[in-house]
């Protein structure tokens, strides 16, 4: 189903090999991984973090491969999009510690996560916050070796299960996003609440968190005051190829469902595949794949190769390869028919899945500004 041949150019033979580690995770651990509703995600998910520190799969994190992230994703989220999002959560609770955070943070922070010994979380999106970073309301007022946090936090995902947050909030709320400061904030920090659980129609920990006279010592301080914007995109410029590798995992697995199903499923007297509407299908759906895995694995080679800045080929990555899962798996269930509706069938399941990809870490629309942003600035300059 995950073949690291065709992308092969742009990965080390250690890469190769971790693919074949995650895969054989994956088929032993994860084949009945669905979770039914809310409550089990939030045990299923402590349970799936701990299975993949235990594998060492967490590991890449640390080490900033992001061609392993993509490795792991990739193949994680063919079989279980719980089990990826996991991986995701871990990656993005723990990268802004890694990069911006004292040895103590680290230790506190990075080393529990990457053992999936706590769950991490993410902390940037309002309810008047999204795509427009600058709106963000929650504040953080000095208050001695003290800040002093108010305000709400929606749509984060591990919110309630985990046991940090690096959360986002102003310092100086007439800077707009230059205002920005961030913040590992533990869950057991006075004022700190988890206000209530989301239900997404894939089952996956998300809620909304509130601050209400939170206390966070200075020393939780991610960079100066102020960095908190830089800090959070270059989290994101790292991590956004990797959104765009379980979106590959995902189309992978629905194109393999398609196959399966064309050749096995008789109608007029021959199986679909033999169908030329069907065949039209299966090779456009192929070829969006391959090209979405390139774009994806071009960009992690950029950053782990020691570009200065990825950000035009991470947003071509991510808008590209989540466009085109979200297309192939809309085609698998077209193919596969009815019973592709079924809650219980793997399409269905990636057709519910696949479409957060496509808003979280930056719209597709946010991208395609990025990408067309420096198109121009590039012919400005030139």
């Amino acid at each position: 189903m995950i073949d690291l041949g065709p992308v092969r150019a742009f990965l080390e033979p250690a890469h190769l090999e971790l693919g074949g580690r995650v895969l054989a995770f994956a088929s032993s651990e994860l084949g009945d991984v669905h979770p039914a509703d809310d409550e089990e995600a939030r045990a299923l998910a402590i349970t799936l973090c701990g299975k993949l520190g235990r594998e060492g799969l967490l590991e890449p994190i640390r080490e900033q491969d992001f061609r392993a992230c993509c490795v792991v994703r990739e193949c994680l989220s063919a079989y279980s999009s719980l089990a990826d999002a996991m991986f995701a959560l871990q990656a993005l609770g723990s990268t802004p510690v890694a990069l911006f955070g004292s040895d103590e943070l680290i230790e506190a922070v990075v080393d529990p996560a990457i053992a999936g010994d706590r769950v991490a979380a993410f902390a940037m999106t309002e309810p008047g916050a999204g795509s427009d970073v600058s709106a963000i309301a929650t504040v953080a007022v000095r208050d001695g070796d003290f800040y002093v946090l108010n305000g709400t936090k929606t749509l984060i995902s591990n919110g309630g299960i985990a046991a940090s947050y690096v959360v986002f909030a102003s310092t100086d709320p007439s800077a707009g996003r230059r205002g920005l400061t961030a913040f590992v904030v533990p869950a057991t920090a006075d004022g700190f609440r988890f206000v209530r659980p989301l239900i997404m129609s894939d089952p996956h920990p998300l809620g909304e968190i509130s601050f209400a006279g939170c206390r966070v010592p200075v020393t939780n301080r991610l960079g100066d005051e102020g960095a908190g914007f830089k800090i959070g995109m270059a989290t994101l410029d790292r991590l956004r190829p990797t959104v765009g590798a379980a979106a590959c995992g995902m189309a992978a697995r629905a194109l393999d469902e398609s196959l399966k199903h064309s050749r096995a499923r008789e109608q007029f007297g021959r199986p679909l595949a033999d169908f030329q509407i069907i065949q039209e299908k299966l090779g456009r759906m192929a070829t969006e794949l391959a090209a979405a895995r390139l774009l994806v694995y071009r960009a992690a080679w950029e950053r782990d190769s020691g570009a200065g800045r990825t950000d035009v080929e991470a947003a071509m990555a991510k808008a590209f390869a989540t466009e085109a899962a979200q297309t192939i798996v809309d085609e698998a269930v077209q193919i596969v028919g009815g019973i592709g509706t079924l809650a219980d069938h793997p399409v269905d399941r990636l057709y519910r899945a696949v479409r957060s990809l496509r808003i979280y870490e930056g719209t597709t629309e946010i991208q395609r500004l990025i990408v067309a942003r420096h198109l121009l600035a590039d012919m400005d300059a030139g």
